[in-house]
């Protein structure tokens, strides 16, 4: 197993899957499966230290020969993942390593490193929310989720989340080669969840929308920000805005970037988001204060938009 480090190399990306893997290792020698188990090192195209940005170095070692057989490539993420997607070194091994090995899997914005190599191509692909929307912009032919803590890209590659999602996938590759008991064998000395719940989404910051160029546009979305729990139909919203409805919805979605009903449910949604974290008032008059009529249409909503249920969000973010 090949951890391939760079300059710039985000530190927990490193150890997190480091740590699963060989956790798994020692795991299945006491349960007298000496022989089984992975042998991680960390290389780098240089060789030399792997410096990271917290001001950590990892001692690495030059990366193996490229068509020797390799039974998982881990490419990680950080804040110099640019650097290292121009550095031919560093994609030209991705590229020769990667058919030799069993499968390769990228860890936060490492997906650059896989797409960079043309390793997702017509595939689906996660990566940090923070960076999706560029992955996207820049390799058109990956379908990229940003909600996923991890995916099973194709039969040989996977791609994770953010961050520790590293370790949520590690674990279900442990999972995938010897097993649930394995896997949560080490899920338990690290205590962390086998499977954590809901995606990635809930982690995110709500998603800024763009302010219409249209005045009457501009001022029904202001209206919908500050009165979630109005009666806003799109009926009334196009009388707000001194349109016909059919006009109205026609022209907000092309402003705005999705219907009117949409954006009343995200602005609902994100409102919701914030009196679970910032007050200790039941999910059921949150529910009605931001709109919702009921705590399970709250619910639905949530479930569909953020991923988790607003009694787990309340219970992670509170």
């Amino acid at each position: 197993m090949v951890v391939l480090g760079f300059r710039g190399v985000q530190a927990l990306d490193v150890v997190g899957p480091f740590e699963v893997f060989t956790g798994a290792t020692l795991q299945l020698a006491a349960m007298g499966r000496g022989g089984e188990g992975y042998a991680p090192i960390l290389a780098a195209a240089d060789g030399g230290p792997v410096a990271t940005l917290t001001g950590l170095e990892f001692v690495a070692k030059p990366p193996p020969d490229p068509k020797e057989p390799i039974d998982t490539i881990v490419l990680p993420g950080g804040m110099g993942v640019d650097e290292a997607r121009g550095n031919p070194a560093v994609i030209d091994w991705i590229r020769a390593a990667a058919p030799h090995a069993r499968r390769v899997v990228s860890v936060c914005n490492g997906a650059f490193l896989a797409a960079e190599a043309g390793l997702l191509d017509g595939c689906p692909a996660t990566t940090h929310w923070a960076s999706a929307d560029k992955l996207a912009r820049e390799f058109p032919c990956i379908a990229v989720d940003p909600d996923p803590i991890f995916i099973r890209s194709s039969d040989r590659v996977w791609t994770a989340a953010g961050v520790t999602a590293g370790i949520d996938l590690a674990l279900a590759l442990v999972e995938d080669d010897y097993g649930t008991d394995v896997a949560q064998d080490v899920a338990r000395w690290l205590v962390l969840y086998l499977r954590r719940p809901g995606g990635q989404t809930q982690f995110a910051p709500p998603v800024w929308m763009p302010r219409a160029k249209r005045e009457p546009i501009r001022d029904v979305q202001e209206l919908i920000e500050a009165e979630p729990a109005g009666a806003h139909s799109v009926p009334e919203l196009a009388r707000v805005a001194a349109m016909s409805p059919r006009h109205f919805t026609r022209t907000f979605t092309a402003e705005v970037g999705e219907p009117p009903a949409a954006y009343v449910e995200r602005v609902r949604t994100d409102a919701a988001r914030r009196q679970l974290t910032e007050t200790d008032d039941t999910v059921t008059a949150i529910a009605a204060r931001c709109g919702f009529g009921s705590a399970e249409t709250l619910r639905r909503s949530f479930v569909r938009r953020v991923g988790v249920s607003p009694d787990q969000y309340r219970k992670t973010f509170a």
